[in-house]
């Protein structure tokens, strides 16, 4: 047999949710490059729909919202019977939540981000990891954020989201090692995805000064960092949490 190629999927099933833009439809399109099959889950099904195509036939798609736990869980069932047992997971959707100080902010605003960016985790890791240990083979992927290594104003519910994720994935990882299943989280900074759409750019522009690279990342920068945790080349990374972010967690900026 030949010498495997770095970053191959030949062969193996990925599941990608909020894969119908920025960092998931990135890391989808990414993973088919790479020999792999994807099943790409989000809510909007006609974009959906028309991204898996221009990836191409080794893109597959469902709509379904993560943070209906029905849904989802039924969208998991029918990807596997539709292309096979999951090799990775790369749990990536999620929203930004209500911005406003912790006395104004809403138990609804609260209960809603905490639904998306932590329960819907809990529910469908709980679902397919069974099946992964049993294989003794998977990687699972979370997208977290900057914010669950650091304070933040003006957000709990997405702050206090975040912070649980990377619990979450720290408990799975702890538990699944010993079953030879990897589970990892990556932390993007400032990514140019849809949700900075309509910034104005002198916004950005203090944003990427901000950053010691000085500029925003890319959301295909982010994307081969999720493939590499989900890859077989990942296969000692587990239980970490790696920022995406041109050095803005890592560096004390003093503006002068």
């Amino acid at each position: 047999m030949g010498e495997r190629k770095a970053m191959d999927f030949t062969g193996q099933h990925v599941v990608v949710t909020g894969a119908s833009s920025g960092i998931g439809l990135a890391t989808a399109a990414r993973i088919v490059k790479l020999g792999g099959t994807v099943t790409m889950i989000a809510r909007r099904a006609q974009v959906l729909k028309a991204e898996a195509a221009r990836i191409g036939a080794e893109a597959r798609w469902i709509a379904a919202d993560v943070g209906d736990k029905a849904a989802i869980l039924t969208a998991m069932d029918e990807a596997i019977a539709r292309s096979g047992p999951i090799d990775g997971l790369f749990l990536n959707a999620g929203i930004g939540g209500m911005f406003a100080p912790a006395a104004d902010y809403t138990d609804e605003a609260f209960e809603a981000v905490m639904r998306v960016n932590t329960t819907s985790l809990f529910w469908t890791i709980r679902h397919v990891l069974p099946a992964m240990t049993a294989r003794r083979r998977g990687a699972i992927v979370i997208t977290g954020s900057l914010a669950a290594e650091t304070g933040m104003a003006g957000n709990v519910g997405y702050l206090a989201s975040k912070h649980a994720a990377l619990g979450i994935a720290r408990a799975i990882a702890m538990e699944a090692a010993p079953h030879g299943v990897r589970c990892n989280v990556i932390n993007p900074g400032f990514i140019d995805t849809p949700i900075l759409d309509g910034v104005p750019d002198s916004f950005r522009a203090q944003m990427a000064g901000r950053v010691p690279q000085k500029r925003i990342g890319t959301s295909e920068e982010a994307a081969s960092v999720a493939a590499f945790l989900l890859s077989d080349d990942a296969s000692h990374v587990t239980a970490q949490s790696l920022a995406v972010d041109g050095g803005l967690l890592g560096t004390l900026m003093i503006e002068g």
